[in-house]
């Protein structure tokens, strides 16, 4: 299990907890800023990378995107940066939000070869994502192509977010042979269902820093509507807080 942190304090948090490993969320972090996904600009998201390494003593993945670049030396260039601010991985991933596609798989892979060029070079764990089924894309050959030219490739780990039928999930662990990290999503597969199929690395994605917002607005709706703070609302454990802020 690795959950997302969208800032130092959840953070601090998900260590006190006693998770293994963390990673950031490039949705999470951007809604802590105000703008949408993959609006970020890369000084900013190495700058939080930096910061939440700082918070914690686990490894952490750095949810790079498409590594900031257009071509493949920005690539490994922004993979030399996240090994600098102290991740212990990063990610690259084939949708391209100008284009509003998939990468060419040609392109993709130069992409990928580049970033795992660099990640080898500083240590990092690279993970290459396939974005199809987190795009609408529902062609599991495509995505089982595209993962296995990846690894070849030199990424150490693959993910296609958003898959969660199980069936499909085993088609891909089976297909590539090198460690899957699967999306736990609400109502999908639980932990011990992906573990059955061979899923070796599990994320959550933006999903802590939506429930986060969600109870910002529920709280907040009660306090116009009512005047009041709901008393049932959770709450920050005093002592988790004690334990995560010390």
């Amino acid at each position: 299990m690795m959950p997302n942190p969208y800032d130092e304090g959840s953070a601090r948090v998900l260590t006190a907890l006693g998770f293994p490993a963390l990673a950031t969320t490039s949705s999470g972090f951007a809604a802590t800023l105000g703008r949408a996904d993959m609006s970020v600009e890369r000084d900013l998201v190495v700058a939080h990378v930096a910061a939440v390494a700082a918070a914690t003593d686990l490894p952490v993945n750095a949810d790079s995107e498409r590594c900031f670049a257009a071509d493949p030396a920005g690539v490994a260039e922004t993979v030399g940066l996240l090994a600098a601010a102290g991740a212990a991985g990063c990610s690259i991933e084939d949708w391209d939000p100008v284009g509003r596609r998939i990468d060419p798989i040609a392109a993709a892979v130069e992409r990928v070869a580049a970033a795992a060029a660099a990640a080898r070079a500083t240590g990092l764990v690279l993970t290459a994502r396939c974005e199809n089924h987190l795009r609408g894309i529902d062609d599991l050959d495509d995505t089982v192509r595209r993962l296995v030219a990846y690894r070849d490739a030199g990424a150490e780990v693959v993910y296609a977010p958003a898959l969660v039928d199980l069936v499909g999930i085993r088609t891909v662990v089976e297909s590539v042979g090198v460690p899957v990290t699967v999306l736990l999503l609400p109502g999908g597969p639980s932990v011990a269902e992906l573990a059955a199929v061979g899923v070796r690395r599990i994320s959550v994605g933006g999903t802590l820093g939506r429930i986060a917002l969600g109870a910002v607005a529920v709280a907040a709706t009660s306090l116009l509507e009512t005047g009041r703070i709901d008393p049932s609302l959770p709450l920050l454990d005093r002592a988790l807080a004690a334990r995560a802020f010390a």
